[in-house]
């Protein structure tokens, strides 16, 4: 009698601050559980273990040498990494931005490629959670490694002008000018946050990709007699699910969309770059909901 086949084998985790409430590591082991896979995926928060975001370099070269198949960066990591890997992907390449490396071995030894799935995930959620809006002019709130890959992919997604708002203006020009470069001049520009009234005004949607609304900084990101029944908000963080932000903006008449679908969507979009398997995204979704009530 033939010897049970052994379920395919794979070691992932993520890299950050403050992330042990992520729904990474549940949405990715049910997604795999499903595919009969045997899927590890370890936490690596840099609060717990001590270690400043410059070493996430070191903390790279370990996990290679552990074994692992890849990892996800998060906040504060995602630029910091790019100068330790050895190739980026085109969505990395353009928004400077990595969220999710993959360690390829070869025979010419190991490689490690930097992915943006933020920037897929993203655009994803965005044509399926927002179809029947308006994305004439859009307004986000935000610049830094998320806000940059949410940038690109509202104008890969067919946004016509997108306004990039942050109180570090050299940082909002920066990404501004990447975005006219890729998608054709004239179609992003940059302002501080000063320059919000007469902009959300007359803009169909706002997007949020701050940390301002999270456990860790609670709060409104921009004064509250801005929103408008007019506007559509999307709040990128997804912990707490309902921000200040949302909640606000529901009470003012406005469209709303919390971060969960876009966290799905990206992690679905790993999944696929650690496993070559595809992913169900609806079932993921199903489990973000569940993951979301339990709490």
């Amino acid at each position: 009698m033939s010897a049970p086949a052994r379920k395919a084998s794979y070691l992932v985790g993520l890299i950050g601050s403050g992330i042990g409430g992520s729904f990474s590591p549940a949405l990715h082991k049910h997604e795999a559980d499903r595919h009969g896979l045997r899927y590890i995926y370890r936490l690596i928060d840099l609060d717990r273990i001590g270690a400043e975001p410059r070493r996430v370099g070191e903390l790279l070269k370990a996990a290679h040498g552990m074994g692992f198949r890849g990892l996800n960066i998060t906040h504060p990591c995602k630029q910091l990494v790019i100068d330790h890997l050895d190739e980026l992907s085109p969505q990395a390449e353009a928004t400077g931005a990595v969220n999710t490396v993959v360690f390829e071995d070869g025979s010419g030894g190991g490689r490690a490629v930097g992915h943006n799935t933020d920037v897929t995930g993203f655009a994803a959620f965005y044509d399926c959670e927002l179809t029947d809006v308006p994305r004439d002019r859009v307004v986000q709130l935000g610049c830094g490694g998320a806000g940059a890959a949410v940038a690109h992919a509202l104008l890969g997604a067919g946004s016509g002008h997108l306004t990039v708002v942050d109180p570090l203006t050299d940082r909002a020009v920066a990404l501004a000018d990447s975005l006219n470069k890729r998608f054709g001049e004239g179609r992003s520009s940059a302002t501080t946050p000063d320059g919000l009234p007469p902009l959300l005004s007359r803009a169909d949607g706002l997007v949020h990709a701050s940390p301002t609304g999270t456990a860790a900084r609670p709060g409104l990101p921009l004064p509250a007699d801005l929103l408008h029944p007019g506007l559509w908000v999307v709040d990128i963080v997804y912990r707490p699910l309902e921000t200040e932000l949302l909640h606000t903006a529901r009470a003012r008449g406005c469209v709303t969309k919390n971060g969960v679908g876009m966290v799905v969507f990206q992690a679905a979009d790993a999944f696929q770059l650690f496993t070559g398997r595809k992913p169900d995204r609806e079932r993921m979704l199903a489990h973000a909901a569940e993951l979301d009530s339990s709490e």
